[in-house]
């Protein structure tokens, strides 16, 4: 039995994810990094929401179109197989299911296809590659349940932010927590980019020039 997704109010994923993957991974610590090469298909675009996660067969999109039976407004549908492989969980028809139930965004741990029609469609989606090969449909997997991607373990529930960075993983028990302390390091770097600005430099600004010169 997995945990009931933690629908918080739309307007908290809405700001991590202007807020940006980078700034949210760098003020939670350092954590949930995704390390993954990820082509983003939609240009420009930007997502953050609740992970619904699925674990498919190798090679194969059966639960794919399983989720899309379970899916929930606002969430970011999380695929991977056992092995990540350059085969395509992810085309026009599948993405068009997607955003139809509502999906705020979809990470693919394997391929898509149709990118001119995905595109178009303009639901923001993540994928390791771009192939023409199809996957079958054949294996049953789970959704629900942890995954990995690019070494970052993501739980149904976990908060994903994504952009033109690549993606972020915020548990869900600190949301909270990441939110506010990502806001203070936005607010931070507004004050310092003023005064780089006018003129000074980072080298004093951070204290780094007495680590390259001493006390000299």
């Amino acid at each position: 039995m997995t945990e009931p997704i933690d629908h918080a109010t739309s307007e908290r994923y809405e700001e991590l994810a202007r807020l940006g993957s980078a700034t949210v991974y760098e003020a939670g610590g350092r954590r949930g990094y995704v390390d993954a090469n990820l082509v983003q298909v939609v240009p420009g675009s930007r997502a953050a929401g609740p992970a619904r996660t699925v674990r498919c067969g190798q090679d194969d999109n059966l639960m794919v179109h399983a989720v899309m039976a379970q899916v929930q407004p606002g969430e970011v549908i999380v695929l991977t197989m056992p092995e990540p492989r350059p085969v395509a969980l992810v085309g026009e028809l599948l993405a068009t299911q997607a955003k139809a139930h509502g999906a705020a965004a979809i990470l693919i741990d394997a391929s898509v296809r149709d990118v001119e029609e995905l595109t178009e469609l303009g639901l923001p989606i993540w994928a390791r590659w771009v192939r023409v090969h199809g996957a079958t449909k054949d294996v049953a997997g789970t959704i629900g349940e942890p995954v990995r991607v690019g070494a970052a373990t993501i739980r149904q529930g976990d908060v994903v932010v994504l952009d033109a960075d690549g993606a972020a993983v915020v548990e869900r028990l600190r949301i909270d927590q990441v939110l506010e302390s990502s806001r203070e390091r936005a607010r931070r770097e507004a004050v310092k980019r003023g005064k780089l600005e006018a003129g000074a430099l980072s080298y004093d600004l951070d204290g780094l020039r007495e680590r390259v010169e001493g006390g000299s």
